[in-house]
């Protein structure tokens, strides 16, 4: 990926922190926040990174700390959190929200209104559908909860139907397929589909005529 200068911006209608680093060529639509300082900390003590060609909608606001690709693009009203990792050409829809240490890799498409808690992993070439929602909390407001927390982990080129829901520390394989509206309460294996509430394999991908594995 490609930086270029630290940028600071003049606009009554957005507003960039110190110490947010922009590469060429980007596009930044009206009430758009970035670099945002998380809570305790000072604006400008953490680095806000964002590759080239970047197109950030209305009302997207992106925290400090993050690290961002060449060629990102929001939706209208997107949050990042902070301390992110996210690759190039990687597009987040309307009304997502991503919280903070989460990793995507790149060529993730994320669609309208996915939720993705703080440790989940996303890698290359996954696609997350419209209301998909990731978890990472195995017994919400138990004892000791945020030292387990751990979020789903999406493998390469796998592919998440809209409205499913993932469990916590779920493993879903690569170019797998979660058909919509299903609950994932364990890993899926590579190359197969899942279905259902609790979803349960039913074939391969391979017997998909649209896929050719």
């Amino acid at each position: 990926m490609t930086f270029g200068r630290e940028t600071s911006m003049d606009h009554p209608d957005v507003q960039i922190y110190a110490n947010v680093l922009l590469g060429e060529g980007f596009v930044i639509e009206k009430w758009v926040i970035i670099g945002e300082p998380p809570r305790g900390m000072a604006e400008g003590e953490l680095r806000t990174i964002i590759g080239t060609h970047a197109k950030i909608r209305s009302h997207t606001v992106i925290y400090a700390g993050t690290i961002i690709g060449d060629r990102f693009q929001t939706g209208h009203g997107v949050m990042i959190r902070e301390w992110n990792e996210i690759g190039d050409d990687v597009s987040v829809g309307t009304h997502s929200i991503i919280e903070h240490h989460v990793k995507i890799g790149r060529g993730v498409r994320i669609h309208s209104c996915v939720f993705i808690p703080e440790f989940s992993i996303v890698d290359e070439g996954a696609w997350v559908g419209p209301g998909v929602v990731f978890t990472n909390a195995i017994y919400p407001l138990g004892q000791d909860v945020k030292k387990t927390l751990q979020g789903p982990h999406v493998l390469p080129g796998a592919k998440i139907g809209a409205n499913a829901t993932l469990l916590p520390g779920v493993v879903i394989g690569r170019n797998a397929l979660v058909g919509a509206g299903a609950v994932v309460v364990q890993d899926v294996p590579d190359n197969k589909v899942v279905v259902g509430n609790p979803a349960r394999v039913i074939k391969d991908v391979s017997e998909i005529d649209a896929y050719h594995l």
